[in-house]
């Protein structure tokens, strides 16, 4: 490498936990990696996602300044890229894949089997909503914004018995201690991509292509490509609550249809031996969805109801004077919304 790459990175401490990861791997190649601060959008509005731009308002400032030559390449939460491919940009390496699981932190170091009928648990996800009354319809789940310690806060402060995020968000900036429990993505399914990095740098920058080429994990690239066909073939958005994890030789997928019941598929995985034939996969588990259990039906990322609220009086949607759950200023409870209802990365 001739020259010292920029990468670009959003300013919050998961992201930039992520992108020097990454600048740590190019300089034991020998490269020389300096970090720039990028803010995007939604990381200063906090105004719902759907009227500030929607899917990829948080990759967007970073491909801006990738295609405006202010930055080399570009590290992403794989999960919160758009699944349609960007004019200009190559996903130029998708590197190991931290853990992909979904992660619960309950007061007292609760199991989810052991909390009682009507906690209140924390989610900003309609996916982890779904699959928590999917496992638990008792519980009170509630929809936050915030990130990660805003998350968790809300668990000490007591406004919420338990919150589910992203491990690996956890495992990078070593808060893994704080975990209550690990779901099985099996039954628990994963958001495709959850876990991995994308790095992003210009299409026709060969040095940097070349560069990035030799932090490429093909297996992770191929798991990671099953995911997000059956989330792109499905025309979902990122914010549809669709489950897709390929792992242990088996692609788990589930998907909430428009009655709010969850669909689930298990195909095999290990013999799958490229990008191509793991798209194919991807798009044949979709095809087959809407041939049978989601015919006629759109996965419009509509949530089920919301139990009743948890305090005698409160209205619906508004618990008390915990976190508050309305579709006005939570909008991942609408369809439309962007890649994640949250501006940290990987939670």
């Amino acid at each position: 490498m001739t020259r010292a790459l920029r990468l670009g990175t959003r300013r919050s401490a998961l992201a930039t936990t992520q992108s020097s990861w990454v600048a740590d791997l190019l300089r034991s190649n020998g490269s020389e990696v300096e970090l720039v601060e990028v803010t995007t959008h939604g990381d200063v509005n906090r105004a719902p996602l759907a009227q500030i731009g929607g899917t990829g308002v948080f990759v967007s400032a970073l491909r801006d300044a990738l295609l405006a030559g202010e930055v080399d390449l570009a590290v992403h939460s794989l999960k919160d890229l758009p699944t349609a491919p960007a004019d200009g940009l190559a996903l130029a390496a998708v590197p190991e894949r931290e853990d992909a699981r979904d992660a619960l932190v309950a007061a007292g170091g609760r199991t989810l089997a052991e909390l009682p009928s009507g906690s209140r648990v924390g989610t900003g996800s309609p996916r982890r909503h779904a699959l928590l009354l999917a496992l638990r319809p008792d519980l009170d789940v509630v929809a936050i914004r915030g990130n990660i310690d805003t998350r968790v806060g809300f668990v000490t402060s007591g406004e919420l018995d338990a919150v589910v995020l992203a491990a690996a968000g956890l495992a990078r900036i070593g808060r893994s201690d704080e975990v209550s429990e690990f779901f099985d993505p099996g039954t628990f399914v994963p958001a495709p991509g959850q876990g991995a990095l994308a790095v992003e740098c210009r299409a026709d920058d060969d040095e940097v292509l070349a560069a990035l080429a030799r932090l490429d994990a093909p297996a992770v690239r191929r798991a990671v490509a099953a995911e997000r066909q059956v989330l792109a073939s499905l025309e979902a958005g990122c914010s549809a609550p669709v489950g897709a994890h390929a792992s242990a030789g088996v692609l788990h997928v589930a998907v909430q249809d428009a009655d709010g019941a969850l669909v689930r598929r298990a195909l095999p995985f290990a013999t799958v031996a490229d990008e191509a034939s793991a798209r194919t996969l991807g798009a044949d588990v979709a095809r087959d969805l809407l041939a049978h259990e989601l015919s006629g039906a759109s996965v419009t990322g509509r949530r089920p109801e919301s139990p009743p609220a948890s305090r005698p009086g409160a209205p619906a949607g508004n618990h008390g004077d915990g976190p508050q759950v309305s579709s006005e200023n939570h909008p991942q409870d609408r369809p439309d919304d962007g890649p994640r209802p949250d501006p940290e990365s990987g939670s």
